[in-house]
């Protein structure tokens, strides 16, 4: 709650963000150190996931969270790669938390720097752009920013810094509000729940072009059942798009 206040005071102006830093002072999510919202020891010391599955069935194992041949006939998604496990790696959790909820935009450095890190391990195929899952607009202008967003340009910031992966945030709509997915109960809800939610910009004619045969991640703060990144991926996928892995900090 304190942190919610803050930022919401820090947001309005730098003279506020001044005072707000005497009033609320940060510190460390996960030690409480000062002057920092997460510190590089609680970061880098959280536990990394280790083994990854086909995100779909999650019998399989496959390298870096690809869809296995099973599952891949039937979904548009290639794979889900994660950074960590949210119910294992607290202060990331946390930080994803306060991230989303208590109106934190600095928090989406630290984590998209953790995330190209992670993903920099991988073998998945580099893409040809970074796409951010996209909010409704209503919830755009309650929260203030699109945390998947701020993810998207620290990673690709991170990741390769000297010829960083463009970003395009211009590229999906989400045009139908919908629940939040942690208030939704089961995978068949979840993927009810979003279903038609987003596509191509309403004048789409310029990117279909671009977009066949590329290969995009798509980045979010956590992914639960994959519903969300599915039903991006299709729409990609309709436009042309070859290949679309989600990268996601935690799921």
């Amino acid at each position: 709650m304190i942190r919610t206040s803050r930022n919401r005071i820090a947001m309005l102006s730098p003279l506020r963000e001044f005072f707000a830093d005497l009033l609320f002072p940060r510190s460390c999510i996960g030690c409480g150190k000062r002057d920092t919202y997460l510190c590089d020891a609680c970061l880098y010391g959280s536990p990394w996931k280790r083994e990854h599955s086909c995100p779909f069935c999650e019998s399989v194992l496959t390298p870096d969270g690809r869809t296995c041949f099973s599952c891949a006939p039937r979904h548009s998604l290639d794979g889900i790669f994660s950074a960590s496990v949210f119910r294992e790696a607290t202060v990331v959790a946390d930080a994803v938390h306060v991230l989303k909820y208590e109106y934190v935009p600095e928090l989406a450095f630290p984590l998209g720097a953790l995330l190209a890190k992670a993903t920099a391990k991988t073998e998945l195929p580099i893409a040809d752009m970074i796409v951010p899952v996209p909010l409704h607009p209503w919830r755009l202008r309650f929260r203030g920013f699109n945390q998947s967003a701020l993810l998207a340009e620290s990673f690709a910031a991170a990741f390769m810094p000297d010829m960083p992966i463009p970003v395009r945030s211009d590229l999906l709509v989400r045009h139908r509000f919908t629940l939040p997915q942690a208030r939704s109960h089961g995978a068949k809800e979840r993927k009810a729940n979003l279903k038609g939610a987003f596509s191509l910009p309403s004048d789409s004619r310029p990117f279909r072009k671009e977009l066949k045969g590329k290969t995009i991640w798509l980045i979010d703060d956590v992914a639960t059942t994959g519903a969300t990144l599915e039903e991006c991926a299709k729409v990609l996928k309709k436009s042309g798009v070859r290949h679309v892995f989600g990268i996601v900090v935690a799921r």
